[in-house]
């Protein structure tokens, strides 16, 4: 087995800290009170105070230290390696990032400071939202929604407010099958019927499948461009026309936004709406619930609906923000968003500059074809004749067929060679599909570490298919029955 960067790590079974703790045991030193304890039923209100004291761990400083720094480690990271997960644009975050948005002035504002004095922070949204829109192709953008999902949301709901002042309420919105997965329940929240719309065989979105589905109760199509087959839609202007001349919008979700910034300006074809991933295309850190930004950007009929506060430049050059906008679709989100993920995002993009963000999508969608170029004559790739934009996506269709490794096994396979998996069984119109994105940040070392495991477990694969039923076997815990997980979690230790 071909050895890789990060395949030899030493792994720790780390007990609950409980289970360490030992009675009377410190870990740091207080010196002694000088006023009398005071019984916790006499200064808090009444039915507050608990009725016996937390029985909290009792053990030292080291204790302490190494049990979270041995726990911190069973995580992967981007800072431990490669991240292939196609869909997600898992790339490396600079650590310039992260200095910026501990500076103290952003570090410290509370969230109630009064604009006269949190006027840096509100000129930095104000210069975001600018950058954001140059890049779009948008007339307007807000910062507000807190994840890509909720970007997506708050979009339809401007579509949804837009057409009931035109006295032109809608009943479905239109999704092609290539689209991500959280459009459908974007759409249910928003009290829209979802009506999906087949790719081609090719794995495109057709403008004349559109047009015989499309009339006056559809509010909307929402498509990922480039779609999940890390296709760019090639009809996209064609199928924005159409949903136009029936009085519709075009949401297009830019989550997949690091393939053609720089290039290609989503409302330069006909996008109307579109969320973006500060915490994917604009270099935050994610993962495990957050943190996360999905900033939303609109075409001028829909500026009036955009959330509130919003970010202002006055006249006299000061920044505030507004209240002032009688359409607004209201709040999304508490404050005006997540902050310290503008910070980050703000600073890549000054980092960078624009030909900078020219540079990432050149260097990621050469990264994926060169990806692909080096397992396709292994691994079976239906779509995009042997071309892809910054994801590529391949099915091992074949490979179970010839030796039951499945798809799962791979995935399996692949951390016992020191690689987090890369998406798999998504997208859904692929069978046994392995979605991977290398994005710009990986070298080309890394590429060919991670494409040489593939071939590695393909080539393997036949002379001992059970050894990968049974990966892996060189991590801290083998194979967890992970049906059983989600369906039977165990939340807490008895």
């Amino acid at each position: 087995m071909r050895e890789t960067p990060g395949s030899k790590t030493l792994g720790f079974n780390e007990p609950l800290i409980f289970d360490r703790s030992t009675a009377g045991r410190l870990g740091t030193t207080l010196p002694d009170l000088d006023l009398p304890e005071a019984d916790p039923a006499s200064v808090l209100p009444h039915g507050l105070a608990r009725a016996e004291r937390i029985g909290l761990p009792e053990v030292s400083e080291p204790e302490v230290v190494r049990h979270f720094v041995r726990l911190s480690s069973w995580n992967y990271s981007v800072d431990h390696g490669f991240y292939p997960l196609g869909s997600c644009t898992m790339k490396y975050n600079p650590k310039l990032n992260e200095w910026a948005a501990r500076l103290p002035g952003f570090a410290h504002l509370h969230p109630y400071t009064p604009d006269a004095l949190a006027q840096g922070a509100i000129q930095l949204m104000v210069a975001l939202e600018e950058m954001l829109a140059e890049i779009s192709g948008m007339a307007a953008i807000s910062l507000q929604p807190a994840a890509g999902a909720h970007g997506e949301l708050t979009a339809m709901m401007m579509i949804r407010e837009c057409l009931a002042k035109r006295g032109d309420p809608r009943k479905k919105v239109l999704i092609p099958d290539t689209a991500h997965g959280t459009n459908p329940a974007t759409c249910t929240l928003n009290g829209y019927e979802v009506a999906s719309v087949p790719s081609t065989d090719e794995g495109f979105l057709d403008p004349q499948a559109i047009a015989k589905m499309m009339d006056e109760d559809v509010a909307a199509v929402m498509l990922t461009n480039p779609n999940t087959l890390g296709l760019f839609e090639r009809y996209v202007k064609d199928v924005a026309d159409v949903v136009h001349a029936k009085g519709g919008f075009v949401f297009g979700d830019g989550a997949n936004l690091n393939a053609i910034m720089g290039r290609a300006r989503p409302g330069d074809f006909g996008i109307d709406a579109m969320q973006f991933n500060l915490h994917k295309t604009f270099s935050t850190p994610h993962g495990g619930g957050g943190p996360g930004s999905g900033p939303v950007g609109v075409c001028k009929d829909l500026a009036p609906y955009l959330p509130l506060p919003r970010p202002l430049r006055l006249g006299d050059g000061s920044f505030a923000l507004s209240e002032d906008a009688p359409d607004s679709i209201g709040r999304v989100r508490s404050f005006a968003g997540n902050f310290g993920v503008m910070v980050r995002a703000y600073t890549y993009l000054r980092e960078i500059g624009a030909p900078g963000v020219k540079r990432v999508s050149e260097m990621a969608v050469l990264n994926a074809n060169y990806l692909l170029s080096l397992i396709k004559d292994t691994y079976r790739v239906p779509f995009g004749n042997g071309r892809c934009m910054h994801e590529c996506v391949a099915s091992d269709r074949d490979l179970q067929k010839e030796t039951g490794v499945s798809t799962l096994d791979v995935a399996k396979g692949l951390i016992d060679r020191g690689f987090h998996p890369p998406t798999v069984y998504f997208p859904l119109v692929v069978r046994g599909a392995l979605m991977m994105e290398p994005t710009e940040t990986e070298s080309r070392e890394s590429v060919e570490e991670f494409a040489a495991a593939l071939l590695d477990i393909a080539a393997r694969a036949a002379e001992d298919p059970d050894a990968f039923h049974r990966a892996p076997e060189r991590t801290r815990l083998g194979r967890l029955d992970e049906t059983a997980a989600a369906r039977k979690p165990v939340l807490k230790a008895e």
